[in-house]
């Protein structure tokens, strides 16, 4: 199937054709207040229906709208906190603002320099959220030094420790300019038991022991598990999290090589290939224009770990596709639209199949935004439902091997990496002779390049940022700070402890 540029356009005035009679859905100006006090005791853990205490319970926080304890729309669980992160570190563009989602608070850095602002508190609520449904979890088994006997147990305590484990990473991420700077400062509060009962902050080092501890635990746990679907955590993805773990140190890239080959070897996923290959199916993923896309099946291929969404679970505007794509009831069909940062799509090679997926028209108002990346698959633009069909995606095997080539490289596997890097973008770009010329920074720069490229807003490339301790530079496409040099460890990049923390627990006083 072909859509062309015209097309493109055509569908775009039935939208705004179609806007008037449903504007009463879209919020005109950003709003969003915090749950109040009785509702904070945790709205998700006291509700039977979502699995209180169980590995269900926490699976589901990661869609739900409002567990960043929120009535904000931006407030709809892990992919929200994927967007915050692809904006932070500019590779995702608001390049026009009507309702003003994400522009002042996150775009333009008030939230991070203003620990009032609720996206602190969201990021902060929502994955302590999770760490409290995994203490449930882990305490209902028999707590945190239990070896459970049945492995329908071992199996679940697996899970909750990774998820643990996964939010503490994010913390990390989030929270701290700088980890390995901060490793000896007191930076966050640790909880392995359930409940908040105002823990002081532990030092960086602590978070990190915390986290591969649970980590080593939940893959010996996770042996042999067999998911009945790629919602649950299993060994690759573990082997995954820790991958990123010991990457986000800068010290560890030795372990981090060894732990990633691991994950490649136990995971079931694989790379999604060229649209010339012989392989190439047409149930593995969407081909669009002579582009592959439309990353909306939690049954691709490439995809190690997602959640199948459908109508019953009820998701519509306030979500991820409402906010990114074009083709879903969206902002981003009509005036709040993200896209790749310029510069970083004009590095891409003239030849690289992933150019496709952006619609590259400097002088349309949709200028680089994803509308072959990510789509819904009625390809209506505005889309003709208010219900949100298409699946999320959290981890998909391109991340798992990327992450494997940078621990290769930066742990002196320079030959290994450069192997797999060419078996990589061969399947993407015509001419890949010349990464047989790279070593040292430049291989390392060319890595963390196709990383930011291939994982554009999946909410990877934050993460990258600060293992490569990059500094960002806007292109012309953003609405503000562009040409302004920003280094990863800028405190415009990362989340302050909130005003709702520090008014609840006394024994943290300060952000320092």
């Amino acid at each position: 199937m072909k859509i062309y540029f015209k097309q493109i356009l055509g569908l775009v005035s039935i939208a705004v054709l179609t806007v008037g009679c449903s504007e009463e859905f879209l919020v005109e100006e950003p709003t969003g207040s915090i749950i109040n006090a009785d509702q904070l005791a945790d709205a998700v853990l006291l509700n039977p229906s979502v699995g209180a205490g169980t590995v269900t319970g926490i699976y589901s926080t990661m869609f739900t709208t409002g567990t960043g304890g929120t009535t904000s729309q931006q407030d709809f669980g892990q992919k929200g906190y994927d967007v915050y992160a692809d904006m932070l570190c500019s590779d995702m563009a608001l390049s026009t603002s009507t309702y003003g989602w994400y522009r002042a608070r996150v775009t333009e850095y008030q939230a991070p320099l203003d620990f009032t602002q609720l996206e602190n508190y969201q990021v902060w609520r929502y994955y302590y959220r999770i760490i409290n449904q995994s203490n449930l979890v882990i305490a209902s088994l028999g707590g945190n030094d239990i070896v459970p006997e049945s492995d329908d147990n071992k199996f679940t305590l697996g899970q909750a420790l990774a998820m643990r484990a996964h939010s503490y990473f994010y913390l990390t991420q989030f929270m701290i300019n700088d980890v390995e700077a901060s490793w000896n400062s007191e930076t966050l509060p640790i909880y392995t038991e359930p409940g908040f009962v105002g823990n002081p902050k532990s030092t960086t080092q602590a978070v990190y022991e915390l986290m591969e501890n649970d980590l080593t635990k939940a893959i010996t746990l996770l042996e042999g598990y067999s998911r009945p679907s790629k919602t649950q955590v299993d060994i690759s993805i573990a082997q995954t999290i820790l991958g990123y773990v010991l990457g986000s140190t800068r010290t560890r890239w030795a372990d981090a090589a060894t732990v990633t080959n691991a994950a490649l070897s136990n995971t079931s996923a694989s790379l999604l290939i060229g649209i010339d290959d012989p392989n190439t199916t047409n149930d593995e993923t969407q081909v669009v224009n002579g582009v592959k896309g439309g990353f909306n099946d939690v049954n691709s291929r490439s995809w190690m770990w997602g959640v199948d969404l459908n109508a019953d679970i009820g998701l519509g505007l306030v979500s991820w596709w409402g906010q990114i794509d074009l083709y879903s009831y969206s902002y981003a069909a009509v005036g709040d639209n993200k896209a790749m940062d310029a510069d970083l799509y004009e590095s891409m090679a003239s030849d690289d199949i992933r150019r496709g997926q952006f619609l590259n028209s400097p002088t349309s108002s949709r200028y680089l935004q994803p509308y072959l990346k990510f789509y819904d698959s009625d390809k209506v633009v505005f889309g003709t439902s208010q219900i949100v069909k298409a699946d999320y995606v959290y981890m998909r095997y391109e991340e798992l091997l990327l992450l494997n080539i940078e621990a290769l490289a930066k742990s002196g596997q320079e030959g290994l990496a450069k192997t797999k890097l060419t078996t990589f973008l061969e399947n993407r770009v015509g001419d890949v002779s010349y990464v047989a010329a790279l070593s040292g920074q430049a291989l390392y720069d060319e890595i963390y390049k196709q990383t930011r490229l291939e994982l554009w807003g999946e909410g990877k490339s934050y993460l990258a940022m600060k293992r490569n301790k990059a500094t960002i530079v806007r292109a012309s496409n953003h609405l503000s700070f562009v040409g302004v040099s920003i280094p990863f460890d800028d405190e415009k990049l990362t989340f302050e402890i909130p005003q709702q923390e520090l008014q609840d627990n006394n024994n943290i006083t300060s952000q320092n």
